[in-house]
């Protein structure tokens, strides 16, 4: 209905199927950071489909592996999923996945 009605405008940049998990609004820079499997998007309000920026941050090979190995599925549990997106700064937000069970945290730069 949505859709129909134009009262929506539908993210296509997700073909994939990265499975969300995560969000951040940041109303004064018109933007939206959105967490997910092993990509962190950066979207703009006005038009959510224009000049998507993407990060693409798995989990180190190593750490997929070694969570394999403990018996986790490769395709639902191995990967790097988004969890915390936190404002920092004015320039920077904190970022932590899951790292195939070995977390990992860092700092995006928005500029």
């Amino acid at each position: 209905d949505l859709l129909l009605s134009n009262s929506c405008i539908p993210f296509l940049g997700s073909t994939e199927g990265l499975d969300f998990r995560t969000l951040l609004l940041d109303e004064e820079r018109s933007r939206l950071l959105i967490g997910a499997k092993d990509h962190i998007f950066l979207l703009n309000l006005v038009d959510l489909n224009k000049n998507v920026k993407k990060i693409y941050w798995p989990a180190a090979k190593e750490k997929v592996e070694l969570c394999k190995l403990a018996g986790k599925d490769a395709h639902t549990e191995c990967a790097n999923y988004i969890r915390v997106l936190q404002p920092y700064n004015r320039t920077h937000v904190y970022v932590c996945g899951t790292g195939a069970f070995h977390p990992l945290c860092g700092y995006i730069e928005l500029g």
